[in-house]
């Protein structure tokens, strides 16, 4: 899609100020994504306010990975938006119509909004230390010797300070996936989204990485995480989304949505994993 591309999208109006609660960092509205004739999305209308940790849940191929990818415009909407902190992300408003941004734009854009992929993705020719520090020089111009210090703090703050001159690969893989989340944390971003972080692990890593994240709720950080984790969504969420073929069929809090769902498919896909 090039920059002169319009996506057709419905009305883009501020998120009304709320004095009684907490501001929305993520206001998704109205998302459709395609791939050829099979609608991923289907009209995904989320919001999840500052200090919230919203988790994903539903089957495989629900759209869980493809609206995660969409909020930080890893892929490209065919029509709806997403705002983070009030700001269109990866497109400008004429009218009525979205245009894309230039790349530079939305690389810009996305150092507000971290991401912790499944299967880590750290750069295997840099120490630990070093896969943190590249982004905030490169993306935020911040000083080297800047940068390595909060680095350093970052992995004290996940438990592998020690680890901080070694490379990836001699890392356990939960190792690697604390130091891919502390690496999202370098850029302070305003949302952290987490898509499905532990399932390339082994079962006895499991624990270590959502410790972690369990950590990052207690300390107020805004996130969105697709998990298949019931046990950590109940313990750690504040809203439950249930996604099946592409549309949100049920949110609210874990107690409603875990322990009383309404919606026949949410009752029956958690007859399966409960």
């Amino acid at each position: 899609m090039s920059s002169t591309t319009e996506v057709i999208a419905t009305a883009v109006s501020t998120t009304e100020a709320r004095v009684d609660t907490p501001p929305v960092v993520v206001d998704v509205r109205g998302l459709r994504k395609s791939f050829g004739s099979h609608e991923v999305l289907r009209g995904v209308d989320l919001q999840v306010r500052a200090g919230e940790v919203t988790v994903v849940l539903g089957p495989s191929g629900s759209g869980k990975s493809t609206l995660l990818r969409s909020i930080n415009h890893l892929e490209k909407v065919d029509a709806g938006y997403v705002r983070i902190d009030d700001e269109l992300i990866g497109y400008r408003q004429v009218g009525d119509r979205l245009h894309e941004l230039r790349e530079r734009d939305v690389l810009r854009q996305r150092a507000r909004i971290g991401f912790v992929f499944q299967q880590f993705n750290l750069f295997p020719h840099l120490t630990v230390v070093e896969n943190l520090v590249e982004a905030p020089v490169s993306v935020l111009g911040r000083p080297r010797d800047e940068a390595r210090e909060l680095a350093l703090a970052l992995l004290d703050r996940v438990g592998l300070r020690e680890k901080a001159d070694a490379y990836p690969r001699r890392l356990s893989g939960g190792q690697q996936q604390r130091v891919a989340i502390a690496r999202a944390l370098a850029l302070e971003p305003k949302v952290l989204l987490f898509d499905e972080p532990t399932s390339a692990l082994d079962p006895e890593l499991v624990g270590e990485v959502l410790d972690v994240v369990k950590d990052l709720a207690r300390s107020g950080t805004t996130m969105i995480v697709v998990t298949h984790e019931i046990g950590f969504a109940r313990e750690v969420a504040d809203i439950v989304v249930f996604m099946d073929g592409g549309q949100i069929l049920e949110q609210g809090p874990p107690a409603e949505v875990l322990d009383d769902p309404q919606h026949p498919r949410t009752q029956a896909f958690l007859s399966k994993v409960l």
